[in-house]
């Protein structure tokens, strides 16, 4: 048994997606691409048409928000384009459906993926984005100001902009084009600035909008303290990944477009002989579990750096918190439990410490496409059988441990392991 832990009413239970890994029928530079599993997005988990029974999904695990992206490359063939009616009506419907099952939506404008017209533009390289974005949010936060107050401009521009420029894993599969890393990170930190006043612009006098980026924080350390070239690599990798892309958003009058920042967070990447002790850049688990690191099927977990971090965020830039992604990718649903569990242990007491945290995002509702590596990574709340062409969903028991902890967190009530 453990401490009492206890949320406000006011908190935040939610899931999160996003459009091209769980939608389908997308047509974007994932369309055509296989991952390393043989898996495409094509279908992916066909929420496309099957949004209605999975707004159910959520109703009946308890969620009260839903973090989704909106495809932009189904809504604007082309640049300045009207909006597509018939694709805006069924992003629409699906908003009125969370609605109506008391789920707030959290909406993401660009997550991972472009229309063709961008990419042929040269993507976020090209400064010719950044007002075509914001053309875009001002059409679309036009027609959505009464459905929607959540808004997450960019997700982890971090990892967009290194796993396209740096690690060569997304389209367009460079690597080590260090100024093409900055320039994306910039472009996308200034169409943040737009995005954030055209929301603002259709507030139409209602509730006020909220409005930031989700940036993925990872705490980078050596392994052997004394080791000076990994702490010399792990303060770099900080700063490239960390610090450079917060303050690129963030820093100075620049905090101003936000009214709080979206935190993911997986874990910590340690590094020894420069090598990163994780198993998504290929340290064998028998190294791993011989250093004592205790790891999922991606990254290191290290609960205490959560609450760590909260702090240090909000104390470097005075803003509000969501939690806009945590979870745990594997297929043992004891550690995944045990994962959690911590975690929210952590975020508690945070915000006991002062920490204005307002919601929590579980990634993810269900098992979907993670991008290069396919369907090998499982983060659902929901198993999806991909072998069965109907794709039927499955409650997990990570799902029915969350499940419990928002009903109880909702109605007030603490929770026990």
């Amino acid at each position: 048994m453990r401490p009492d832990c206890k949320f406000s009413n006011g908190f935040l239970w939610g899931t999160a997606t996003s459009a091209t890994q769980v939608e389908g029928h997308v047509n974007n530079e994932w369309t055509d691409y296989v991952a390393a599993d043989g898996g495409h997005c094509r279908i992916a988990c066909n929420h496309y048409h099957l949004y209605e029974k999975d707004v159910q999904l959520m109703a009946g695990l308890g969620v009260n928000a839903y973090r989704m992206s909106i495809e932009w490359s189904r809504l604007q063939p082309r640049p300045y384009a009207p909006l597509n009616k018939s694709e805006l009506d069924r992003y629409t419907h699906l908003l009125d459906c969370l609605v109506a099952a008391n789920v707030t939506p959290m909406i993401v404008l660009h997550h991972f993926t472009n229309p063709p017209w961008v990419t042929q533009w040269g993507g976020w390289l090209n400064p010719a984005t950044i007002p075509a974005f914001a053309d875009y949010v001002t059409k679309l936060a036009a027609v959505l100001k009464e459905r929607v107050f959540l808004w997450n401009t960019f997700n982890e521009p971090d990892t967009y902009a290194s796993l396209t420029y740096l690690l060569g894993a997304f389209p367009p599969f460079r690597k080590w084009h260090f100024r093409d890393y900055h320039r994306v990170v910039r472009h996308m930190a200034q169409a943040h600035l737009l995005a954030s006043d055209a929301i603002r612009r259709h507030s139409n006098g209602g509730r006020a909008p909220e409005i930031g980026i989700a940036k993925n924080w990872t705490v980078f350390e050596a392994f052997h303290p004394l080791a000076l070239w990994d702490r010399a690599m792990a303060g770099l990798s900080h700063h490239l990944f960390n610090r450079f892309v917060a303050n690129s958003f963030l820093a100075g009058r620049r905090r101003d477009a936000s009214t709080y920042l979206g935190l993911n967070y997986y874990g910590r990447t340690r590094l020894r002989n420069f090598q990163a002790l994780i198993p998504i850049a290929g340290a064998p688990e028998a190294r791993l579990n011989e250093l004592g690191i205790v790891c999922d099927d991606m990254f290191e977990r290290h609960p205490p750096g959560f609450g760590k971090l909260m702090k240090r965020l909000q104390r470097l830039y005075r803003l509000p918190i969501y939690i806009t992604e945590h979870g745990t990718a594997s297929t043992d649903d004891n550690f995944r439990i045990q994962d959690l569990d911590r975690h929210l242990f952590e975020l508690r007491g945070a915000m006991d410490d002062g920490v204005d945290v307002r919601g929590f995002f579980y990634w993810s509702l269900m098992d979907n496409f993670e991008w290069h590596l396919g369907y090998t990574k499982k983060f659902g709340l929901m198993s999806v059988d991909f072998n069965d062409e109907l794709l039927p969903r499955k409650m997990t028991r990570v799902g029915e441990f969350y499940r419990d902890v928002c009903t109880a967190a909702i109605r007030g009530a603490p929770w026990d392991t």
